[in-house]
């Protein structure tokens, strides 16, 4: 009863807040931020009512990767250090303001969101650094250590950044648990299991910008070196008893250059020229034994190289146009091989090479007729050449044109009305090329499949959110798509006669998203700086299975999500303390074969933070404390699946026991 008297009140509620909305923007100053004491542009961002941080989207090309943050009015032009880890960067004493664009703005590039933060820093040219050490204490003994060093600052008008970190990471989904396999005639096998994974990883990230030519050049570079081991050890109650191990293994390097230069072109005028190239270098193993040894490895190189360039015209504060283009080429050189006791077993796709050259051209559009409307359009049209050799020799080419319109309209001061109608068209994964597997799991190894088209939609979107409270904020979204092309999975039989699952498209489709997000200050409760923040997802989709010809639902879609978190500033106290939780889910995926189910339980982790003066943090967390459990279940079919045959055998895992632990940071401010 408590959330519909809050909601109740929202339309009326009239709070003071700096926060001040002109023309869709809305910004959030210090004062905004005083009683959170936040450390980083992050900590800043989770504390804006109605927005949740995007890092975008994993995709080739620069234009469809955009996540949903703004850093001086541009996107940051990295594509592997991921926007979140930019923006920890970001001490929030540099943060003059946040401005949060909802609907549109002209002269503001929207990326295809209905929504986008932007962080103004200010212009000193003060230098600043960081130290940051922490453990993540694990309860099986493991001192999982990291040690993170920024430092920025300038000289004259050349400004300048640097960082480095060096980290243990961990695999919390891995732990011990039971089993059983189900075989339809037979007694059932039990099992039992313990697995653990981590990693080491080193980071290093530059940039120096200076004017040059009238205007401002950014360079950027970026490396990677990722190792990471998972182990599992399983005792099979067979008659004899079987032992099992099945160890995974993988080194992966990565490097990246990019530059950015802005320059204005007159007053109305702007150019953004962007030029980014990556490399990625990754080898896995795959190793099982089981009185006989089974070895899967993969040794994959990809490289993109982009060129960008963007113009942009401001007719008047109400209507500004961009137009421009990019073009991308990238290419995947993929190594596979897969053994038993030291025979080659032949898998399709396994040695590939594969080429995309890919262009788009774009003009969009923002007005604002009215101050209570916004009109945010882009036509974009994309062609993409791929070919690949090796084991598979093809080529093809796509054209796809995309329209999106967004329309916002605010009735009131703190209610806003958003409409989205968009052509949307997956990117080819080039994983999907390839041959995969885990030898660990009744799923085996799948092929490669070069001949794919990508999945496409035509949206419709609605949201309607009302702020309340100064802080508050409820949005209600719903998004309905029509899919076409919708890449899933299917059979295809390799050259010595054995059966593999691979990718396919298999038809249309339709899916269905309802979102409901929520920010909820308890200050006119009595408990005064606590907030929840959280949002509920549900997902409904139709397909048609290749094998049955059945309809269901799309392979691997979680069909309810949530995650919310409480927080509660004390600043008499000069602490934060608060809970995160991200809700169970469950996910199905469908194979010619089998169908695989994986529920994974609640993660709860309560944290504290102190920060005794200001230039120092303290923060202490729980990870997963509830030691949330990972159930998997295997339904194996003798052969290709058909309408209402039922499996001949069931594999079930039920992992109870997932590591938990200590995570204790401490940073230190300089400048």
């Amino acid at each position: 009863m408590l959330l519909f008297h809050v909601l109740a009140q929202a339309a009326v509620a009239v709070a003071p807040m700096e926060a001040a909305a002109q023309q869709g923007v809305t910004s959030y100053g210090p004062t905004f931020f005083a009683a959170q004491q936040p450390s980083t542009a992050v900590d800043m961002l989770n504390r804006i009512p109605g927005f949740t941080l995007e890092n975008g989207a994993t995709v080739r090309g620069f234009e469809g990767a955009a996540g949903n943050v703004l850093i001086d009015g541009q996107r940051p032009a990295s594509k592997t250090d991921t926007l979140q880890d930019t923006l920890f960067r970001i001490p929030a004493g540099k943060v003059e303001r946040i401005d949060v664009i909802r609907g549109g703005a002209p002269g503001i590039d929207m990326q295809g969101k209905t929504v986008l933060a932007n962080v103004i820093q200010k212009k000193d040219g003060g230098i600043r650094g960081v130290i940051a050490m922490a453990d993540n204490h694990i309860d099986d003994g493991r001192d999982l250590g990291q040690l993170r060093l920024e430092a920025s600052g300038g000289l004259g008008e050349i400004k300048w950044e640097l960082s480095g970190r060096v980290a243990r990471g961990l695999d919390d989904g891995a732990g011990a648990g039971r089993g059983a396999l189900f075989t339809a005639g037979a007694a059932p096998v039990f099992n039992d299991y313990d697995g653990e994974g981590d990693g080491l990883f080193y980071s290093g990230v530059g940039a120096i910008e200076a004017p040059v030519l009238g205007g401002q050049l950014r360079l950027n570079g970026r490396i990677l070196t990722d190792g990471f081991k998972y182990e599992e050890r399983t005792r099979v109650f067979s008659t004899p008893v079987e032992n099992q191990q099945f160890v995974y293994l993988q080194e992966q390097d990565d490097t990246e250059v990019g530059a950015r230069y802005t320059r204005k072109l007159g007053e109305p005028w702007d150019l953004e020229l962007v030029g980014l190239r990556t490399t990625r270098n990754r080898v896995t193993n795959d190793i099982f034994t089981n009185g006989s040894t089974s070895l899967f490895a993969v040794d994959r190189d990809t490289v993109e190289t982009i060129g960008r360039a963007v113009v942009t015209h401001r007719f008047n504060p109400r209507l500004s146009v961009e137009v421009g283009g990019e073009t991308a080429i990238n290419t995947l050189d993929s190594r596979t091989t897969l053994t038993r006791n030291g025979t080659n077993v032949p898998v399709p796709a396994a040695n590939v090479e594969v080429e995309e050259e890919r262009s788009e051209v774009f003009a969009k559009a923002s007005w604002r007729p009215a101050d209570a409307w916004t009109f945010d359009a882009a036509l974009r049209y994309e062609r993409s050449t791929i070919s690949s050799e090796g084991d598979v020799i093809l080529e093809k080419s796509l054209r796809y044109l995309k329209p999106r319109l967004a329309v916002s309209w605010a009735p009131a001061e703190r209610t806003q009305i958003r409409l989205r109608f968009e052509r949307e068209v997956d990117q080819l994964n080039f994983s999907d090329f390839v041959a995969s597997g885990g030898l660990n799991s009744a799923g085996g190894v799948t092929a490669g499949n070069p001949d794919l088209d990508p999945g496409q939609a035509w949206v419709g979107e609605v949201a309607l959110e009302q702020r309340f409270w100064g802080s508050g904020s409820v949005a209600l979204t719903y998004r309905h798509a029509e899919l076409s092309d919708v890449v899933d999975r299917g059979p295809v039989t390799a050259p010595g006669g054995s059966v593999f699952d691979r990718p396919e498209n298999i038809g249309d489709g339709t899916r269905e998203v309802v979102a409901l997000d929520l920010s909820l200050p308890f200050d006119r409760l009595g408990a005064k700086g606590a907030l929840l923040k959280g949002n509920l997802t549900k997902r409904w989709s139709e397909v048609t299975d290749p094998t049955t010809k059945e309809t269901r639902s799309q392979s691997a879609l979680r069909g309810l999500d949530w995650n919310a978190s409480f927080s509660w500033d004390m600043p008499q106290y000069k602490m934060t303390w608060g809970v995160d939780a991200f809700g169970a889910f469950r996910e199905t995926t469908y194979r010619y074969n089998l169908v695989y189910t994986r529920k994974l339980n609640t993660y709860v982790k309560p944290f504290i933070e102190y920060k005794p003066q200001a230039d120092l943090n303290i923060r202490l967390e729980l990870p997963n404390v509830t030691r949330r459990n990972l159930h998997d279940t295997f339904y194996v079919y003798d052969g290709v699946r058909v309408a209402g045959a039922v499996p001949t055998t069931v594999d079930d895992k039920r992992t109870d026991q997932t590591a938990a632990g200590t995570f204790l940071r401490i940073r230190k401010t300089f400048g």
